[in-house]
């Protein structure tokens, strides 16, 4: 099953700023005990919240509002999909995902979508 860790309030350093390249190996070594372990998707992390916008549409009006629509103070920083046996093993590697220890993660399964589940393996032999 696939699970999405999303990772909340978790400040990364810059390149040139002091730790970034400890912090950087870290975040490595878990996507390579991913790999390793063959449950590895897809990991991502996103721009600053300020990069943001968001889209929502109301009575057939679509507004468009600078940063994210959540009112609250942690903020998603990036994300990891992982093919898991179970949800022991998710929370297990999000218990070993490095930003764990100054943010927090959420384990989520992935819902299923008639029509629209694709492998990553379905989409590069179809081109997608």
């Amino acid at each position: 099953m696939q699970y999405m860790l999303l990772i909340y309030d978790c400040d990364r350093p810059e390149p040139g700023d002091p730790g970034f390249e400890e912090a950087l190996a870290r975040v490595n070594a878990f996507a390579d005990e991913c790999r390793r372990r063959g449950v590895f998707v897809a990991g991502h992390p996103l721009q600053p919240e300020r990069t943001a916008t968001t889209v929502s549409v109301r009575n057939g009006r679509t507004l468009i509002t600078d940063g994210p629509f959540a009112e609250t103070h942690e903020h998603l920083g990036g994300a990891y999909i992982l093919d898991c046996r179970n949800l022991d093993e998710a929370l297990e590697l999000a218990a070993l995902c490095p930003m764990a220890e100054q943010g927090s993660i959420e384990v989520r399964p992935i819902a299923g979508v008639p029509g629209l589940d694709h492998t990553s393996s379905e989409l590069a032999s179809t081109g997608e």
